[in-house]
């Protein structure tokens, strides 16, 4: 039995501050920050100081948070995650774990405080905004650890999403109605189903390491299947939404056909559907511009 080998690299200031920028997901950071800043212009239709800070936060301090916890805490697991060391997440000498916890909070403590400060008192946006920093804590810390029960822990990867825009809504004073709603059902939907894909790929280094999730509960051909449908599912929430939200409906179409090839992948050989989630992440950024281009239309429109 090989025992795991522990990287040792490179040091200095250099290093190390890219080390904390690789554990935060740069690739990722517009997936956080973009529903918080848009559900806030459209609500408010203004952009002043706490658009740009909250922006700020949810762009850089929450990634850091979340992914620095979990690179930390899945380091034994990692290792046996051919994936791991780029952008799909950092391989972190042990000797980094401090510095990025730490980093974490120092970051991310000065920019919430003074988010709070520009937000005022305003009680629901601070239940929303507790319920997406626990689900950032919970998913990996040790004691919790959200992301080893299977179902729960593609529930709280979408919560990590969905969050900064329902508190985008709730400091800006939204409106609740019965669109706005499947809107927001749409996207958490989208955001299980995106996880759900995403776990496949792993199903393998995470029995190895011995952690659960949805897929190494379900098994690869299942999960893919099931995130096929969460998706489905967003895009019929989106068919009931005001003009022009139907229109975002279609923007599942490429999800769905990037997870299909994989619907009936052995756990074997799960690790193909590896090809399938990196289509999803370069998915990602031309959805985002389609949804931003919707956006604009709502806006026109209104």
């Amino acid at each position: 039995m090989t025992e795991a080998i522990h990287p040792t690299g490179p040091t200095g200031l250099g290093h190390t501050v890219r080390q904390v920028l690789l554990s935060s997901r740069p690739l990722s950071w517009i997936n956080t920050a973009f529903p918080f800043a848009a559900a806030y212009v459209v609500t408010t239709g203004r952009v002043d100081a706490l658009l740009v800070v909250g922006t700020l936060f949810f762009l850089i301090p929450y990634n850091l948070l979340m992914y620095g916890i979990n690179d930390v805490f899945d380091y034994e697991s990692d290792l046996r995650n051919p994936r791991k060391g780029g952008v799909e997440g950092a391989m972190l000498d042990p000797g980094m774990h401090r510095t990025v916890l730490i980093s974490g909070v120092a970051t991310a403590l000065p920019v919430l405080l003074l988010m709070l400060v520009l937000a005022g008192a305003n009680p629901w946006s601070w239940v929303v905004l507790a319920i997406s920093l626990f689900a950032v804590v919970a998913y990996s810390a040790p004691g919790l650890r959200f992301k080893e029960r299977p179902v729960m822990d593609s529930v709280t990867s979408s919560v990590h999403f969905v969050s900064p825009a329902v508190y985008g809504l709730a400091v800006a004073g939204a409106l609740v109605t019965p669109d706005l709603v499947a809107l927001l059902a749409a996207f958490f939907f989208w955001g299980i189903a995106s996880h759900a894909f995403g776990a496949v790929q792993d199903v393998e280094p995470d029995r190895q390491g011995g952690i659960s999730s949805i897929a190494t509960a379900f098994g690869a051909a299942q999960t893919v299947r099931l995130a096929i449908g969460f998706w489905l599912l967003a895009g019929l929430l989106m068919l009931v939404t005001d003009w022009p939200g139907p229109l975002a409906a279609f923007l599942v179409i490429p999800y769905i056909l990037a997870a299909w090839p994989y619907r009936s992948i052995s756990d074997a050989e799960s690790e193909r559907a590896n090809n399938g989630w990196k289509r999803f992440l370069r998915l990602n950024f031309f959805t985002g511009f389609l949804v931003t281009m919707l956006l604009i239309l709502w806006v026109v429109l209104r």
